[in-house]
């Protein structure tokens, strides 16, 4: 699969099949593909949790509220990513330049998660819309939790939907 078709194919999954558990393989291909993940200055500030089971559902319950996020009580995999240090040099970059690195590289590394999931068969939905304090007390961190993703196979009748984008008019501005 090019990564073109993976741009293409790969969408935002809320229909998960509650009868389908992951196998330990695709989790942990997924997550060598996240290691390798770029990060201003190879800080990789962030840390990874994989919460299956009772725990996936616990996180679950911390993504539902106002009528949001209903579906992912059948999801079987929540990758849950928190704010982890910088490096010294990414700390100093992060001060001089006002710029919030972290959650830069936070985004690269989730794009990297979405997209070897999709060339692995699954299916997983970024979550934003979580309760932080649930998820803290969850992991036990006092860490901040900035996204959630969940992972696991699509139900049969999830279908492929078109993809609803800005023209390339509206978003590229050439320059020379």
């Amino acid at each position: 699969m090019d990564f073109k078709q993976i741009a293409l194919e790969r969408q935002s999954c809320r229909n998960f099949d509650p009868d389908r558990d992951v196998e330990q393989e695709k989790i942990e291909k997924i997550l060598e593909i996240a290691r390798l993940a770029p990060s201003a200055c190879n800080a990789q500030p962030y840390h990874i949790s994989v919460l299956k089971g009772e725990m996936a559902k616990e996180a679950a319950k911390a993504t539902v509220s106002m009528g949001l996020n209903g579906f992912t009580k059948d999801v079987p995999v929540m990758i849950v990513i928190t704010e982890d240090s910088y490096n010294k040099t990414a700390a100093l970059g992060s001060k001089i330049k006002d710029i919030d690195y972290r959650s830069i590289d936070i985004g690269i590394l989730c794009t990297h998660i979405v997209c070897a999931a999709h060339e692995e068969g699954l299916s997983t939905c970024i979550l934003g819309w979580i309760d932080e304090k649930k998820i803290r007390h969850l992991l036990n961190t006092d860490k901040k939790a900035h996204l959630i993703v969940a992972l696991g196979y699509a139900s049969p009748d999830d279908k492929l939907r078109n993809k609803k984008r800005k023209s390339t008019e509206e978003l590229i501005t050439y320059m020379y």
